[in-house]
């Protein structure tokens, strides 16, 4: 039975009655960048620094402990978050985006702002956005005046304020809307990071006439550790002018991707020497902080109870883990295996706790079973008592239920996760307590119990045939069928690729006929 708070007025929590709008919950999602699992104190008791407004989420809502992210590096994740269909199944099928390229999210297809909107709620993004933008000229003949197409106000959302990608892909500015209040006319390198193994964006910056080859396009105004603190500040302006309907009965819904613990690591002077993982840490810290912040502002408006807030990153972190293992002994990956763009867990498991005081029943748990981020969008369409039509969300599904029963046995279908990197473009899928890495040109398959071997440190193919045979199966069928849900078969957006390498394009050709 679907769980329709279009329908509610009253819900039970934790033993007490509590109203709950009749339109839905706000909905805070919040989206960090390179943060590994091993990055929230609260599900880390080793972790060298603290993060008590991630614990909070933690101990006052649900710590999805077995959360992934659609893929192990940034743009694909964000599809998939976004979309609730794995970013594999569209043209993009290594690697990331630039600042400047068509958006990957199709003009037609659902995300989760546009779902929102649909339903009657306010819908802003405020930060990172790398799904890629259209802007107006060429990068030696820009005209500012013009409007930016293709972006965010195009799939879904009401208002914009962010960057258009990570920051070393430049063109970066301040962009509100359509334009940049201040353009970004001038250009840049990367600059030195004395407090980090990575580089800064920061002034002095150059004229088109001074400009270095592969020099980034930036604005006069644009510092790189400004972006937290801009970011959280419009997000809180933004939500301040829906208070009023939001008390009314017409809901928000917020998307704030940060840009950090993501190179550049720069943190705020105010922050420096906090925690003992150098500058990683700190960095962690300030974003800790303006989570923080984010919860004052909803409680001090009297808007907590009744707001669903998602926190979670968009992949394991960056190589940099090594440095930190050895140096501070902290492992930002949570003692799972390599980080990002890897296929094994330590690239796609990631931090994932949600909280909602009206809506999570026995709050303070922990949930240890597979959910992923293509999750969301059906696990919101089920709490609004929307359906999802069958080409959307194709790889959504929803764990409303592990929210409302602390005892349900929700099972998460087959889930498959992708490593996305020189040498790592291989899938896997897993199932309970199985994983399956898929064996491609040079790797036989392996498999893992990750019940008892979450570090996968044991291939147990050889000694589980039946097992490896079954999960082939599975993940042949969601791939060819163009969804993992119950529905009807969706098309993915190209044909056989060769990074399927079990698969023949014959074997490909004949599963799509059958």
């Amino acid at each position: 039975m679907k769980f329709h708070i279009a329908a509610l007025g009253l819900l039970l929590v934790g033993g007490f009655t509590t109203a709950v709008s009749a339109a839905g919950p706000n909905i805070v999602l919040i989206y960090t960048d390179d943060q590994g699992f091993g990055d929230v104190s609260a599900i880390n008791e080793a972790a060298k620094f603290n993060t008590p407004n991630l614990d909070r989420l933690a101990t006052e809502g649900i710590a999805f402990t077995h959360a992934h992210s659609a893929d192990s590096v940034c743009t694909p994740s964000r599809y998939g978050l976004l979309t609730g269909r794995y970013p594999w199944r569209t043209h993009l099928k290594r690697g990331v985006f630039g600042a400047e390229r068509e958006c990957l999210i199709a003009p037609e297809r659902l995300t989760l702002a546009s779902l929102l909107k649909q339903n009657g709620y306010h819908t802003a993004m405020v930060g990172k956005w790398h799904l890629g933008m259209d802007f107006p000229g060429t990068p030696d003949n820009r005209d500012w005046s013009q409007p930016v197409r293709d972006m965010p106000l195009d799939r879904g959302f009401d208002y914009f304020y962010g960057v258009p990608a990570s920051l070393n892909f430049g063109v970066l500015a301040w962009f509100e809307g359509r334009h940049a209040k201040v353009p970004p006319t001038l250009y840049t390198q990367k600059k030195p990071n004395r407090r980090h193994v990575d580089y800064r964006i920061r002034p002095p910056y150059e004229s088109r006439q001074d400009r270095k080859k592969g020099a980034m396009e930036v604005a006069p105004d644009f510092i790189d550790n400004q972006c937290l603190t801009r970011f959280t500040d419009k997000a809180i302006e933004w939500m301040q002018t829906k208070v009023e309907d939001a008390q009314n009965g017409t809901p928000f819904f917020l998307y704030l991707p940060f840009t950090s613990p993501h190179y550049p690591v720069c943190p705020l002077p105010e922050f420096h020497g906090q925690g003992q993982a150098g500058a990683y840490g700190e960095f962690v810290i300030e974003t800790d902080h303006h989570v923080g912040r984010i919860l004052h502002f909803l409680q001090q408006q009297g808007l907590d109870e009744n707001t669903l807030v998602i926190f979670t990153s968009d992949n394991g972190p960056e190589k940099s883990w090594t440095q930190r293992i050895e140096k501070f002994q902290h492992d930002s990956r949570g003692g799972f295996r390599e980080g990002k763009r890897s296929v094994y867990e330590g690239g796609h498991r990631v931090p994932f706790m949600v909280r909602w005081p009206a809506g999570i029943k026995a709050p303070g748990r922990r949930w240890n079973q597979p959910v992923g981020q293509t999750d969301v969008l059906a696990t919101v369409a089920e709490l609004l008592g929307s359906d999802l039509p069958d080409a959307a969300g194709e790889d959504s599904q929803s764990f409303a239920a592990v929210l409302r029963n602390e005892l349900n046995d929700y099972q998460r279908l087959p889930l498959i996760t992708h490593g996305n990197g020189a040498g790592q473009f291989r899938y896997a899928i897993t199932e309970g307590e199985w994983k399956l890495v898929l064996r491609d040109h040079k790797r036989p398959a392996e498999l893992y119990q990750l019940s008892d071997d979450p570090g996968e440190t044991t291939n147990l193919a050889a000694q589980h045939p039946q097992v490896v045979t079954a999960l082939t199966e599975k993940i042949n069928a969601i791939v060819t069928r163009g969804r993992t849900t119950p529905g009807k078969p969706q098309a993915n957006d190209t044909d056989y690729w060769e990074d399927l390498h079990w698969i023949s394009p014959e074997q490909y050709q004949s599963m799509l006929q059958h």
